[in-house]
């Protein structure tokens, strides 16, 4: 799902079936605007990750 361009977002499978994320990491900048309920952990960033990224991968997502 990448373009192969240095500093693009990704998605992808890993071997074990996890599924790994590149995005922008806006931790900083949102980390006291996050809705309640929710938390970011200390060996955790939150990313941005583009719509169209997630739209492009979804004919590749088993359904839940």
């Amino acid at each position: 799902m990448t373009s192969g361009s240095e500093s693009c977002p990704d998605i992808w499978e890993m071997d074990n079936g996890d599924v790994a994320v590149i995005g922008r990491d806006v931790t900083a900048l949102v980390a006291e605007r996050l809705p309640e309920g929710v938390s970011v952990g200390p060996d955790e960033r939150l990313v941005i990750v583009p719509r169209s990224l997630l739209a492009a991968a979804k004919p590749d997502m088993p359904d839940a």
